[in-house]
């Protein structure tokens, strides 16, 4: 058999997680374990959103064979040289999962490999690619003239967080997720606000445990510095008076000055531990297509108590929300616009086009939050109603699989 190389371009924390993370290991299965004949490269192109450790994790893919930052892009763009001086072998497919869709036209020409683009939401240069897997049937185009190249594989983001039930473990505790952001403007207002939110419904609950499954582009230091209000002015919005990094059990936990114990949890993914969970509160983002898939009821919080800490946007928005000196006032324009505009964040509720899920939007007081969380608990009648619309809502899985065959199929081409 011939030898084939695949390159995997991709860009930020969600889709390297999210997208990349299912794509190789249904590569994996479907062309085997052989490096000799199938070597899987991934090529990371510069995202607003990145946290810097997305090369970490991608080379924790055991699928993965060999991975290149988002510095050495632009020369690897335009002149066809990695940082590594990495060989090419003479067969192989340019397989897109993140970024500008233009980049697999001028890599993929210049290695003289196929294309495979996956398209979510629009799909460009019907001409130049290859092949295309699309979330939905919207997406392929009206002509007919490229009809061929398109193929409906579904969301990548649905089956992210897919297991099987049958290995989920039973406990009979009430476990409710914290989910706060793995960015700083996330985390500058996700981090006291949900865990101030745990403190009210512990004082009434004490028995639920909480967690934190920790986001890998995140360190426990970084993450307690958020919940430190001498290191976090945004706390005070919350009347949140703190908490410190400590051990329980050789665990380690966040302890907020009212007692209570958060857990936190390095391994991932964690949908064996997220699965467990009653209810999650959140942020937007992929995690809630993670919760989705993983059937687990979630309130999503969008706090603006602090408009100008909300500057986690992609693209275009992104960069003027983080200009140096205007990026403030480019920031609270863009939030403010965004109030307006504000369609549907969760992803279950873009799959069901309707709102299952609760997205709370505004100056969030921790204590009306911990309430409607505490009614749920009480009404677990609503819990299982909501787990059964993400159950429908979010569709079959199989997009990685179907993606991979295509990879195949422009293989054997």
């Amino acid at each position: 058999m011939t030898p084939v190389d695949i390159l995997i371009l991709s860009n930020g924390p969600g889709e390297v997680t999210t997208w990349v993370r299912p794509v190789v290991k249904a590569l994996r299965r479907l062309l085997g374990d052989d490096r000799e004949y199938v070597r899987i490269s991934v090529v990371l192109s510069p995202c607003p959103n990145a946290s810097g450790r997305e090369v970490d994790i991608a080379r924790s893919y055991p699928e993965v064979d060999r991975v290149q930052g988002t510095e050495h892009f632009f020369p690897f763009l335009l002149w066809g040289k990695t940082a590594q001086n990495w060989d090419w072998r003479n067969k192989g497919v340019v397989v897109f999962l993140g970024g500008d869709q233009f980049f697999p036209v001028v890599i993929g020409k210049r290695l003289g490999y196929k294309t495979v683009v996956y398209a979510e939401w629009d799909a460009r240069w019907h001409n130049l690619i290859d092949r295309f897997g699309v979330m939905k049937p919207e997406v392929m185009p009206k002509s007919s003239k490229y009809a061929n190249k398109f193929t409906v594989v579904g969301d990548l983001m649905a089956e992210a967080g897919a297991i099987d039930n049958k290995n989920q473990d039973i406990t009979s505790s009430v476990i409710i997720g914290i989910l706060p952001g793995s960015k700083a403007a996330k985390l500058a207002q996700g981090v006291p606000l949900t865990v101030a939110i745990a403190e009210y419904v512990h004082a009434q609950k004490p028995d639920i445990k909480f967690i934190i499954p920790v986001a890998p582009t995140l360190d426990l230091q970084t993450l307690a510095s958020f919940a430190d209000p001498k290191q976090n002015r945004v706390a005070e919005y919350f009347d949140f008076k703190g908490a410190c990094l400590t051990n329980l059990d050789d665990r380690p936990i966040l302890k907020t000055t009212k007692g209570l114990c958060v857990e936190l949890y390095k391994q991932n993914p964690a949908y064996d531990l997220l699965a467990q969970c009653s209810i999650c509160l959140t942020t937007v983002g992929a995690n809630t297509a993670e919760l989705g898939s993983l059937a687990v009821p979630m309130i999503v919080l969008l706090p603006t108590q602090q408009l100008d800490a909300m500057r986690s946007w992609d693209g275009l928005l992104g960069i003027l929300a983080n200009l140096p000196g205007v990026g403030t006032s480019f920031a609270k324009l863009i939030n403010w616009w965004f109030l307006r505009k504000k369609g549907l964040l969760a992803w279950p509720n873009i799959w069901a086009q309707q709102e299952i899920v609760p997205e709370l939007v505004g100056k969030l007081l921790p204590q009306e939050v911990a309430n409607m969380v505490l009614d749920y608990l009480d009404n677990p009648e609503k819990l299982e109603q909501v787990r059964n619309k993400l159950r429908s809502a979010r569709g079959q899985a199989g997009a990685a699989q179907k993606l991979a065959t295509i990879v195949q199929e422009e293989i054997n081409s």
